[in-house]
């Protein structure tokens, strides 16, 4: 999903920081650095820009940033920068709010004031993800929004930890991403930090309805794939924890999952975890029945049915071949 933007393993010691100033100011925003170890420095960018909303995940060693008031009237692109801390310890001042963040934490704040960041990680390199949206795609006062700037927030639970997971997986996804994919992940991205700023803000009511559809739709895809080891789980038990009706939750699926319905997901996640877990060495004294059951499929016949539908091979066949090298046939 994300392209490599940077690495300074790629260059000589001498030109690393230079070379990441100069990409920084054109990939993100300019802004002044200190570094107190330039030796030492090491620090990696990637980056995709999703329909005008742009996301970047970067890893450095610790150092020291700030937006001045010169830089910010000469470049602002007039944007809310969301970040996700993953590793390390980040320090954000902006306007009268500060934060210290740590793995885990999310913050916002914005291209349109000064800002000063510190981050801070021994040993090793502090990262993080960040999306810049702009702010056109926020419909919120932003004189409301405003108050959350450089404020700690949790990307643990809720709508923080769908924001945060949804983050990360931009940044692990390694699928292509065609231009009309990249268009509808920022609608979404844009619609879930909305909904996200809203909660903070007390302005649910506010949210468009088609951004708390896509909130709604993350919500429930969320839901299922903790749920998937139940077998339990059916369109009929999401509907009725998301106390929704089935028909609203089909909808929603006919709306957002591309013409897949809703055990059709399920079984798709299902098979997927499965399949996962088959390849791994460490689980390879697993049996398969036990994977399956962990996955929802009770039945070891009916599992090795829709693996087989899935993937045209058995679930030991692929096991096989995946593990020990030994002839099968796999897609």
């Amino acid at each position: 999903m994300l392209e490599k933007v940077f690495d300074s393993q790629d260059l000589p010691v001498s030109k690393r920081v230079a070379a990441w100033r100069e990409i920084t100011a054109s990939a993100l925003i300019p802004n002044e650095f200190g570094i107190d170890h330039p030796t030492e420095f090491r620090a990696s960018l990637q980056a995709a820009d999703l329909g005008g909303v742009q996301v970047t995940a970067l890893t450095c060693t610790s150092m020291r940033s700030q937006g001045t008031p010169q830089e910010i009237r000469q470049s602002d692109p007039e944007m809310y920068a969301v970040g996700h801390i993953l590793r390390g310890q980040r320090v954000t001042f902006q306007e009268r709010g500060g934060s210290a963040l740590g793995a885990g934490d999310l913050v916002v704040y914005s291209t349109c004031r000064p800002y000063q960041v510190v981050m801070e990680v021994q040993p090793g390199t502090a990262a993080s993800v960040m999306a810049r949206i702009p702010r056109a795609m926020v419909p919120l006062p932003s004189n409301r929004v405003e108050r959350l700037l450089a404020a700690p927030m949790s990307g643990r639970e809720g709508l923080g930890g769908l924001l945060a997971g949804f983050l990360t997986h931009l940044t692990s996804d390694t699928s292509p991403c065609r231009p009309a994919d990249g268009h509808r992940l920022g609608g979404v991205l844009a619609d879930l930090v909305t909904a996200w700023l809203a909660h903070h803000i007390d302005a649910a009511g506010q949210v468009p309805a088609v951004a708390g559809q896509h909130t709604q739709f993350l919500e429930i895809q969320d839901f299922m794939r903790r749920k998937l080891g139940d077998a339990e789980l059916s369109p009929a038990t999401v509907a009725a924890a998301h106390h929704i009706s089935l028909r609203t939750l089909h909808r929603l699926f006919h709306m957002h999952a591309h013409g897949a319905t809703v055990t059709a997901y399920i079984r798709r996640q299902r098979l997927s975890r499965a399949r996962r877990d088959l390849a791994d060495p460490h689980l390879a004294t697993r049996p398969v029945h036990a994977i399956a059951a962990c996955w929802g499929f009770p039945r070891p016949a009916d599992f090795t049915r829709a693996f087989r539908t899935a993937y045209g091979t058995t679930p030991t066949e692929y096991r096989r071949e995946f593990l020990h090298g030994q002839p099968g046939t796999l897609r």
